[in-house]
């Protein structure tokens, strides 16, 4: 796959990005309507940030790395894959998904589609996609870089996830959103990640 073809791809990707970000707008309209809280703002930016990075970083990188044919179809087939699995978690969480933290107090877990096995199922995809995307065209830097970045960023940000769902998910009375959780709060100071 030459540079050109390859510089296609990320521009879909990009394009797939604005879909999710105008369906997630929609969705937190929807469900800040409903009374949900947000938590995590102070990762948000970190997390925008990285994922942009991903994509500029790929198409940076590829011009002066080879396609490689084993490595770069493989990881072509796991990056449509990971795309596959994200846009089924989109489906299976309806107007319930959102790239930003925010729980309507009282709703019930989802446990259906790919949430039936795991818990995280999205992050599975971003772990792959973050990893399979730039090895397409061998940019092996910004697969190793963001592999890295997005650890750390996941583990503030699953973090997040189970406080604000153990918080909100049940009956009763939300917490303060990010005041409750201190570690929420520092999320945007991440090494190496600038929003």
């Amino acid at each position: 796959m030459p540079t050109t073809p390859y510089l296609l791809l990320l521009a879909l990707v990009a394009a797939e990005r604005i879909a999710e970000l105008v369906t997630a707008r929609r969705n937190a309209v929807r469900s800040l309507a409903r009374g949900a809280r947000e938590y995590g703002r102070g990762h948000y930016p970190a997390m925008v940030a990285l994922h942009v990075a991903l994509l500029a970083g790929c198409a940076l990188e590829a011009p002066y790395r080879p396609f490689l044919p084993a490595l770069g179809w493989t990881a072509l087939g796991l990056a449509v894959a990971a795309q596959g699995l994200r846009w089924w978690c989109v489906a299976t969480l309806g107007p319930r998904w959102n790239t930003r933290v925010l729980v309507v107090p009282g709703l019930p877990l989802v446990t259906g589609g790919p949430y039936r096995w795991l818990r995280h199922p999205n992050y599975v995809a971003v772990v792959a996609e973050g990893l399979a995307l730039p090895l397409v065209h061998s940019a092996w830097l910004t697969a190793t870089a963001f592999t890295v970045l997005n650890a750390l960023l996941l583990r503030v940000r699953i973090t997040c996830e189970d406080r604000a769902l153990a918080t909100c998910g049940g009956a009763g009375r939300p917490a303060a959103p990010d005041a409750a959780d201190p570690g929420i709060a520092r999320a945007s100071g991440i090494p190496g990640v600038a929003p």
